[in-house]
């Protein structure tokens, strides 16, 4: 499920530090409270394109950055998010504090990442001992030993986080789908470096054309690291990469759910996936004892076990070195990673500078450290006002969300019921934790970023691993404070708003109600409505997976669902390249719901009292200008066509075409019948 309101929560591993870019944002300060009038192109008529309407003018006058891919509001409040975390890492390390503290691994890691010198002198060095190790695999039980010992628990399921790993497999330690009260083990498909299988098995020519670059850049890499014969080994990679590829199922296919339910005990897999020596991959895991695991796409387990076994011993070899280097490209000598960036920086997402070093050292920080880093963040950029002010508009949305249940006239009194107890058991965290993360047992030195980021990856497996079999903690986040997002955790029935996204332009205490419930109020509302999507409504209110509606209540729900899909098939941000309604339905279903709870939520703000106008436009305008500038946004053609090949969420403006199905929208602006957007009233989604 991608449940992340702007895009997938991100890893910020070594191996992703030169590519993050792709999908970074900025804009402009907002010169006043409310909506930015100077960004909209009045010559453009609502009716016919709102997203430009609301934004032309910021589109005009708005350069991408040489060190970004894409550009947008988001990145108002990232940037400065990015600033205060500086701030408080400059001030870590001029503390000299006690070794051991939070403050001190802060201070450690960043200088750590900052020492260009030392990482030069050390070279490969680092991480010779595991390429000795990878060269000494000997037989099929050996290379089980060595898949084992490279799982990690990078991957999110329900929100596609890192989705298809660069390990054979990936490890999600969450609730169980039938017991929601313990942890529970789930398997994914992995195997692949490119964004998804479509890089792979697409036979257009601009993806051939990647392919041959992404193959000289395995060349280039292994070169670097002083192997042999590199260009035939990197045809080898990239052809074992393109097998595990047709093994996958797509993104949409991974949304269903009911698919995902597959129970396996430990035994079964030898018979269910042959291939794979699986007793010895999940001792080296550290899995022996776990009976069982919900595997998620077991055709891809089937499929990628059997390459196991057929594909000869030496590409596999050269497949995990070769992923090794890549995965640690960013903490080595500069050549690595000026290679990495070459390829998935300029090549993959168009972008054609790096970030500067500082900047990606505080994403490193913020990774691994996250919650120390947020802690201290908390306290000093969100005020208990502020948080105040958020669960008082959090709480409207709810109540006005709970309404629209009670007013559908499709859903019968039982479901009713049911999608009532999620919202009263709904856990929202507002700003920050509740409780922090120990970093204690993490050992963090100031000259060894390779080790110090090899021992946090190790440090967060071990910890999940450890908390299968024990007792959820439901208040527990998947975001720091100061992250620039908002996620709905089904299987935890939770929310998550952190503090960074809850500050101006999204949410202004100075700005009219209608501008901020248009803005954070449908980011509010789209996360709640997760909650009732096609995946959310799967789960009940204990975060259980289990069917709470009746048959027909679920036929209804599963035509209105499909419509949605059909409407956004149509959208076309290239010729030859089309919006998947199935792949970002449960996003557009959080869009349509959201704004139509926030809508509501901000008529009873107002409580029978008029608006305020601001620049002529009435507070109904202003609300839904305020969520389409949510989306203003630029991006270069190989960002944008990355993001609809594997991003669950829509392209901007067709996000901010979402108005075309809310009445409200149209008496507003008074659009009529023959303009491109209008849908007659039939042909509107209504779903919450």
């Amino acid at each position: 499920m991608k449940r992340h309101f702007q895009f997938s929560r991100i890893f910020l591993c070594a191996t992703l530090l030169l590519t993050s870019a792709a999908f970074a944002q900025q804009a402009p300060a907002k010169a006043s409270h409310g909506i930015s009038l100077n960004h909209l192109d009045r010559a453009v008529n609502p009716g016919d394109d709102f997203y430009q309407y609301a934004n032309g003018e910021w589109l005009k006058q708005t350069e991408i950055p040489g060190d970004r891919g894409a550009i947008g509001v988001f990145s108002t409040l990232d940037d400065t998010a990015s600033e205060h975390t500086a701030e408080i890492i400059a001030e870590s390390a001029k503390s000299n504090a006690k070794a051991g503290t939070g403050t001190r691994k802060i201070a450690d890691l960043y200088n750590s990442y900052m020492n260009e010198q030392a990482i030069e002198a050390a070279g490969l060095a680092p991480l010779q001992a595991q390429l000795k190790s990878i060269s000494a695999i000997n037989d099929k039980h050996q290379l089980a030993r060595a898949l084992g010992e490279s799982l990690r628990t990078d991957v999110d399921a329900l929100n596609n986080t890192n989705f298809h790993t660069a390990n054979l497999f990936g490890l999600w330690v969450a609730p169980g789908f039938h017991d929601s009260g313990h942890y529970g083990a789930y398997l994914l498909q992995g195997g692949i470096v490119l964004p998804d299988r479509e890089y792979y098995l697409s036979g257009s020519e601009r993806m051939r054309d990647l392919r041959a670059k992404y193959q000289a850049h395995i060349a280039a890499t292994l070169k670097l690291a002083g192997f042999s014969e590199v260009d035939a080994r990197a045809k080898g990679i990239v052809e074992l990469e393109h097998a595990l590829a047709e093994k996958h199922i797509s993104l949409a296919e991974n949304d269903d759910i009911i698919k995902a339910d597959n129970t396996w005990k430990q035994a079964d897999f030898a018979a269910k996936a042959p291939g794979l020596d699986w007793t010895e991959f999940f001792r080296a895991a550290g899995l022996s004892t776990q009976a069982s695991f919900t595997v998620w796409q077991p055709t891809a387990f089937t499929g990628e076990s059997a390459l196991a076994a057929s594909v000869p011993l030496d590409t596999w070899k050269d497949w995990l070195a070769y992923h090794l280097i890549e995965e640690y490209s960013g903490v080595l000598p500069k050549a690595f990673a000026t290679e990495r960036f070459a390829f998935f920086g300029q090549t993959l997402s168009g972008t054609p500078q790096q970030r500067p070093r500082w900047q990606r050292g505080v994403r490193i920080v913020n990774g691994l450290l996250g919650d120390a880093v947020g802690e201290i963040y908390a306290q000093r950029y969100f005020s208990p006002e502020a948080k105040a002010r958020a669960q008082a508009m959090v709480a409207n949305i709810i109540e006005a969300f709970r309404k629209r249940i009670d007013g559908l006239d499709w859903m019968t009194p039982s479901t009713k019921a049911e999608a009532k107890a999620k919202l009263s058991t709904l856990y929202v965290g507002i700003g920050y934790p509740e409780s922090w993360r120990d970093y204690s047992a993490l050992e963090i030195k100031p000259d060894d970023i390779l080790g110090n980021l090899r021992r946090a990856s190790l440090f967060e497996y071990r910890r999940d691993v450890g908390r299968l079999g024990s007792a959820v903690d439901k208040k527990e986040w998947s975001m720091t404070p100061q992250t620039v997002n908002a996620v709905n955790l089904p299987l935890q029935n939770a929310l998550n708003f952190p503090a960074a996204i809850l500050q101006p332009p999204f949410f202004d205490a100075e700005a009219p109600a209608a501008a901020n419930y248009g803005a954070i109020g449908s980011v509010i509302g789209h996360e709640i409505s997760h909650t009732f999507d096609t995946e959310g409504s799967t789960f009940d209110s204990t975060g259980a997976l289990r069917n709470w509606w009746t048959p027909e209540d679920l036929a209804h729900f599963g035509v209105a669902t499909r419509k949605l899909a059909a409407q956004y098939n149509t959208y076309k941000p290239f010729p030859d390249l089309s919006v998947n309604g199935e792949q970002t339905l449960a996003e557009n279903i959080a869009d349509v719901a959201g704004i139509s709870a926030a809508y509501d939520g901000y008529l009873a703000s107002l409580a029978g009292t008029p608006a305020p106008v601001q620049g002529g436009f009435t507070g109904d305008q202003q609300f839904f200008i305020a969520f389409a500038q949510n989306w203003a946004s630029k991006s270069r053609e190989e960002s944008r066509r990355q993001q609809v090949l594997t991003d669950g969420h829509a392209p901007a403006e067709y996000r901010a075409a979402t108005v075309r199905n809310i009445d409200a929208w149209y008496s507003s602006f008074e659009i009529q019948p023959g303009r491109k957007l209008f849908l007659a009233p039939a042909d509107r989604v209504r779903i919450w």
